[in-house]
């Protein structure tokens, strides 16, 4: 079966981490990830920037390394990155910005990439909406 999975809750939610565990046990039960897409809150995942409490699970950093092992695609809204500080080395240099802080494994796209990812997948499952 063929997932896409959206997030818009923050990293340091129970939602996030929720994700993260179905995303893992998606591809553990031998099911394909066709995208993984952060909306809302959700893009301060994909920002190099989080810092977790010693004492917490660094949830943005499994992500980012949950990304990177398994190669997936990893696409965070750009309007609502741009929007919460979440930029990467073009977007900071259009806007004037300082620095880049999009996490390694992670693209800025539209959020056409998630109704294409929902048309492809068998399943499209949210995590942290309202």
């Amino acid at each position: 079966m063929k997932f896409t999975i959206a997030l818009f809750a923050p990293p340091h939610s129970p939602a996030a981490r929720r994700a993260l565990r179905f995303a893992e046990a998606v591809l553990a039960g031998g099911h394909q990830i066709v995208r993984l897409f952060f909306y809302q809150d959700g893009v301060h995942t994909a920002s190099a920037n989080v810092v977790a409490a010693q004492d917490e699970l660094d949830v943005a950093a499994e992500w980012s390394r949950f990304v990177t092992t398994h190669q997936l695609d990893g696409v965070v809204c750009i309007a609502a990155g741009l929007r919460r500080g979440v930029l990467d080395e073009s977007e900071a240099q259009r806007y004037q910005r300082p620095a880049a802080n999009l996490a390694e494994g992670w693209e800025l796209s539209g959020l056409g990439q998630l109704h294409e990812a929902a048309q492809q997948a068998d399943r499209l499952v949210c995590f942290g909406g309202h």
